[in-house]
């Protein structure tokens, strides 16, 4: 049965310059036809991205209409650290996250005070209460890094356990995996939203050097008409197209509580598929 009313939310990346962050505002400011609830900012390997990340964050919150959440990664941190970034979005009336254990700089050994996501939520949770919206990773075609299906459904519970409100999925092509993920978290009594994360299919290259570091399968009937398309943009975008509005189609069909696009910074990709589903105003 399909959700009333789809949550649709959109994550950017922080720019590396001035005059990137300027059209990221125009982006932002496109993207408000399709009603997101909020904008999420990524944060670098061991917070590497840090100061952009915030800089984002506050210009988004000063331009944009749409509410803004920024990661908040783990990995390399120190609780003072995080306690005082925290007290930064306190501050300036930013009560959303998303929390995550992120990835270690490539050369760096040192793992933090903090080692996984859960307890980062829990820290949050310890430190300023229910004041925070906190979303958490779900990883439908399981972590790439975890030893079993069942190990990895248990790590997600423990971070549902420690405090969070609602889950992001890593980005898929096959719907049947979300719906098995959803039923096995069923069986756990884990109740949250679950909202499946959608990647806009634009270039192939860039989308198959991703999905083999983060673990996300490219079907193999959808790899080889992307590697068919060649050099030709327009087809290959057309065909994405049409490919991610059905999968959204039938994911919200079949209940999904919404969508959030990682929009790679661009607004069009985004903008024709929530036309397609008849979500843009």
């Amino acid at each position: 049965m399909a959700h009333p009313n789809p949550v649709i939310s959109c994550e950017f990346f922080p720019p590396v310059d001035a005059d990137a962050l300027q059209r990221l505002q125009q982006t932002a400011e496109r993207l408000q036809a399709i009603k997101p609830e909020y904008f999420s900012v990524t944060y670098g390997a061991g917070g590497t991205t840090q100061e952009r990340t915030l800089a984002t964050v506050f210009t988004l919150q000063e331009h944009s209409r749409i509410p803004v959440a920024p990661h908040l990664t783990c990995i390399g941190s120190t609780r003072s650290g995080v306690r005082e970034i925290l007290a930064h979005y306190q501050q300036r009336g930013i009560n959303r996250l998303v929390a995550l254990r992120g990835d270690l700089p490539s050369g760096t050994q040192s793992i933090g005070e903090l080692r996984y996501a859960n307890e980062l939520v829990e820290f949050i949770r310890t430190s300023t209460g229910d004041y925070f919206h906190i979303e958490v990773a779900a990883y439908p075609e399981f972590h790439p890094q975890a030893d079993s299906p069942e190990r990895d459904l248990q790590h997600f519970q423990r971070k549902i356990q420690a405090g969070a409100n609602a889950a992001i999925t890593q980005y898929f092509f096959n719907a049947d995996g979300y719906f098995r993920f959803l039923d096995d978290c069923q069986r756990l009594s884990i109740e949250i939203p679950i909202v499946p994360g959608i990647m806009p299919i634009t270039n192939f290259r860039q989308l198959a050097r991703f999905s083999d570091r983060c673990g996300a399968e490219i079907p193999r009937w959808l790899r080889q008409r992307l590697e068919h398309f060649g050099d030709d943009r327009a087809a290959l975008c057309a065909f994405g197209e049409d490919v991610i509005s059905a999968l959204c189609q039938r994911l919200l069909e079949h209940g999904a509580p919404g969508l959030h696009f990682y929009s790679m910074n661009r607004a069009d990709p985004t903008l024709a598929i929530c036309r397609n589903l008849g979500l843009s105003a």
